[in-house]
Formats: structure tokens, C-alpha cells, sequence
């Protein structure tokens, strides 16, 4: 028999980040993640003299991931931001990072593992008197190489 739900897209908003061993809290959004191959042309030449170009896949590219998240008292979190940020620690900061897609009764459906991941850019909050909006930080992390699972 068929799977019924193989077809079912996932909502987005069920969702979770790790990083390392600790679960990172009041999250609104992860943007922008995407990696890639680069190409490489290689042009050869047919025995008619034919100019051909083949396009071959190259290394693996690491790429970046934007983290918009609520700022909370975390401990972990902040840590990790000024290991990179402040200390320039990037060395010592590297961390992976799971990003886990969930089905609607909670079950892990995906893991994206951003490996060797650190802080690049971190962006606080709009701050306005008379506001009610939550003072959001954006976070653009990046990372060497991703596992899927």
C-alpha cells in the first residue's frame, strides 16, 4: 500500500535549532539556507575538430543560514555570539547547528546539520518607544559543509 502522507508538504513553523548540545529558544525564523557545487566548464575538442563544453560538478560549497529569533535571557546562545563576535574566537566558537523540520505530531522528518557553523553578523533590535513588538536579534550564521538527514 502507499504511503498517503508521502505527498503532504510540511507546515513550516514546526521547527527546531540546536546548537551543539543545547536547543536554542524563542525562535521566529530561519532564512536563506541554501548550499551549492560550483561548475566547472571544461571544454574539450571532438576528433572532427568539434569545440564541445561539459559542464562538470566542482567542490562543495559551505554556505549561510539567517536566524531571527526573540531575544531571550539564553545563556548558551549569547555566549556563542560573543565567542564570535566580541572575542573573535572563531576557531573555539565553531559549533554545528541542526535544524530539524518536524511533521504535525512532532516527529523529525528532516535534519539539516550546518557543520563548523560561527556567527558572521548579528543584527539587534528596532527599539522604539511606545512599541509593543518583541525586540527581535537576526543572527546570519555560517557554516563549511552540511549532512542531511
Amino acid at each position: 500500500m502507499a504511503d498517503s502522507a508521502a505527498g503532504n508538504a510540511l507546515a513550516t513553523h514546526l521547527f527546531t535549532v540546536q546548537l551543539g548540545a543545547y536547543m536554542v529558544e524563542t525562535l521566529q525564523e530561519v532564512s536563506g539556507l541554501s548550499f551549492e557545487l560550483d561548475s566547472i566548464d571544461h571544454y574539450e575538442v571532438t576528433q572532427t575538430g568539434q569545440l564541445l563544453v561539459r559542464k562538470l560538478a566542482g567542490a562543495r560549497k559551505g554556505g549561510e543560514v539567517t536566524i531571527t529569533r526573540g531575544i531571550s535571557k539564553s545563556e548558551k546562545f549569547t555566549e556563542w555570539l560573543k565567542k564570535s563576535m566580541i572575542d573573535g574566537a572563531v576557531t573555539t566558537a565553531r559549533q554545528n547547528c541542526t535544524i530539524t523540520v518536524n511533521d504535525s505530531e512532532g516527529k523529525v522528518v528532516r535534519k539539516i546539520e550546518l557543520q563548523r557553523a560561527w556567527v558572521k553578523k548579528w543584527e539587534g533590535p528596532n527599539l522604539k518607544a511606545g512599541s509593543s513588538e518583541a525586540a527581535l536579534e537576526k543572527v546570519t550564521v555560517v557554516f563549511e559543509d552540511v549532512v542531511l538527514s
